[in-house]
């Protein structure tokens, strides 16, 4: 005879299950807790309580980022993004609050920079592999919130504010990763902070890369249409480097070509819009991307068409955004 299968009671307030799991978690069983707040967020969602849902995966995707769960953390983060989007939750300041919160929690840690002896190597070798882990985790949960905000949101390409976060937190934990910070920083809302991250990248990087990510991130801004915060980006960028005592504006050719650009895109010029490409193309192909960058101005500010709409930089939003790697 087959035994009848025990009926499940009704749920209790999530805030009895916050309260349980966070012990759980302050005891040190980590996984343990992670299978009961997958588990148990899973039967509030399936009751259509997906308020209460939220409460639960946004409590244990904080508690156990706060461990240096990063893991654990990242996967509630991004159930709780995903529980937003099936239960139909719109971004709004409210929401967007949640999610920056639980951005906040994500660790930043620096890797050492000063190697001695072969176990400083070795602490150098764990602290790159927990670093990647930090990047993918927050990346994968900052990617899923950007989804949900140009789905539920007004911006078709995903809130400005997560894309700062999500520049911000790259280059916190990968520097050397220029083109995919610039690439969200130019979505974002804040050229200034773009700026300053520039002149600390300035100070870093190896000769020649300078003029590079100045180049890139006013060509990404201009492939937008967003001419505004190219000019503000160069202008912000000379006065930060001419208050530092360390760094110098570069003066290559590659500079000057962006210094023509932008006076030339104030006006209706695209002879000399051509003009300047075809002088400076030695400069333009240092960085192959650059082309399709151009062939994204000359598209916006002089309606030429491209032979391809979905190349180039909005092509590579477009991958991003569906789980490219270019993100």
């Amino acid at each position: 005879m087959l035994r009848e299968r025990p009926r499940r009671g009704p749920l209790p307030p999530v805030q009895e299950h916050i309260d349980k799991l966070e012990k759980v978690v302050n005891d040190g069983n980590y996984y343990g807790a992670q299978q009961m707040y997958k588990s148990i967020s899973a039967r509030y969602a399936s009751a259509d309580r997906y308020l209460e849902a939220l409460d639960l995966l946004h409590s244990g995707a904080c508690i156990q980022l706060k461990h240096g769960q990063v893991t654990c953390g990242a996967e509630l983060a991004v159930l709780f993004v995903e529980t937003l989007v099936k239960g139909k939750i719109p971004y709004n300041d409210e929401n967007l609050d949640r999610v920056r919160k639980i951005y906040n929690s994500f660790p930043q840690i620096s890797v050492p920079q000063h190697l001695g002896d072969d176990d400083d190597v070795q602490q150098l070798s764990e602290a790159l592999g927990a670093a990647k882990t930090r990047v993918e985790g927050c990346t994968s949960f900052l990617k899923a919130a950007l989804k949900w905000s140009a789905e539920l949101g007004i911006h078709k390409n995903g809130s400005p504010e997560l894309h700062d976060m999500l520049s911000e937190y790259i280059y916190s934990e990968s520097p050397e990763d220029m083109s995919r910070v610039s690439l969200h920083f130019v979505r974002g809302n804040n050229p200034k902070k773009f700026a300053s991250t520039i002149v600390n990248f300035m100070g870093k990087c190896y000769p020649g890369e300078d003029d590079l990510a100045i180049a890139r991130g006013v060509l990404m801004y201009l492939s937008l249409g967003n001419l505004r915060d190219a000019n503000y980006l160069m202008h912000e960028i000379k006065s930060q480097v001419e208050k530092s005592e360390q760094l110098e504006f570069p003066q290559s050719d590659l500079i000057q070509f962006i210094i023509y650009l932008l006076q030339t895109l104030e006006r209706d010029a695209l002879p000399l819009f051509r003009m300047l490409r075809q002088n400076y193309k030695s400069s333009i192909d240092r960085e192959p991307a650059f082309n399709e960058y151009l062939d994204e101005i000359a598209e916006k500010f002089y309606a030429v068409r491209r032979r391809n709409p979905l190349q180039g930089v909005f092509g590579d939003f477009f991958k991003m955004m569906g789980g490219d790697v270019a993100m």
